[in-house]
């Protein structure tokens, strides 16, 4: 059965985020994710993992920024990563740092280096070279850590801009980069607006090695599995047997905004969660 690891950005808005950690623990999650610690020190958080049983799997570089203070304005400001933008070198290797830092402190064994937004008009190759160079030098100081850099397609809707729509691209970049510590988030909302046939994608990449992580949410409207389109039984059904057939043993974030967000909405709609 695949292993789900909450995510806290997302999962019971109706709490304070530090109190978010005891209530995913209380409802069975072995692990968890979020988009950024940097708000916190770490800690803190490694105390909230420790306290409730938790193993942190994934969180984000900062979007932006050189500095803390400056990494949750970046983010405000509408920053989404630097990873692959030219001339913003400076502000993804601050970031990258601080990351591994707190992932450090966290036993956290990968980082999201969020890639960003190409403004219309600029060269598209000219962002490839800007995050290869980029990746094989985080992926060099990550393996000192033995932790994995991740980068992950987002569909063109939920961030108009991004850089990296596409599996198929992102596994490029993987292999261009060439490290064995850089692979790809496959986030399976995104995979369905801007592919479809998950069966087919899950198939054709997990067993290559280069899918470090996934992630889930039902399209349209990003809810819980079963508010939407996806058949998803069957995905994570297939998710299991490619598995054990390729030998992949990751996690699966779910990075959703519950359906119901008043109180207990978030643990009254974990109906779908195979126990």
């Amino acid at each position: 059965m695949p292993r789900f690891a909450a995510n806290l950005s997302m999962m019971y808005p109706d709490l304070p985020f530090l109190e978010r950690f005891e209530a995913a623990a209380k409802d069975g999650f072995k692990a968890v994710e979020f988009l950024f610690p940097y708000a916190f020190p770490a800690a803190e958080l490694a105390a909230r993992l420790k306290a409730n049983g938790l193993q942190q799997v994934l969180f984000n570089t900062p979007s932006g920024g050189l500095e803390t203070n400056s990494f949750e304005t970046a983010w405000t400001h509408g920053s989404r990563g630097t990873a692959s933008v030219p001339g913003r070198e400076a502000e993804f290797r601050a970031g990258f740092e601080t990351a591994l830092t707190y992932a450090a402190a966290l036993s956290c064994p990968r980082v999201h280096a969020m890639v960003g937004l190409r403004a219309s008009g600029t060269d598209p190759a000219a962002h490839d070279r800007t995050l290869i160079a980029n990746l094989k030098w985080a992926a060099a100081l990550a393996a000192k850590e033995g932790i994995d850099v991740l980068i992950e397609p987002i569909n063109p809707r939920s961030v108009p801009g991004f850089h990296l729509n596409r599996q198929d691209e992102g596994h490029r970049i993987v292999q261009a980069v060439g490290a064995t510590n850089v692979k790809v988030q496959m986030d399976l909302f995104h995979c369905q607006i801007v592919h479809g046939d998950l069966t087919t994608l899950i198939r054709q990449f997990l067993p290559t090695g280069r899918v470090g992580h996934f992630q889930i949410a039902d399209v349209p409207d990003r809810h819980e599995p079963g508010t939407g389109e996806v058949n998803w039984p069957h995905i994570f059904s297939t998710i299991d047997q490619v598995s054990a057939e390729s030998g992949w043993n990751g996690w699966i974030g779910c990075e959703y905004n519950p359906a119901d967000a008043t109180p207990g909405g978030t643990s009254r709609g974990l109906a779908w969660l195979p126990r």
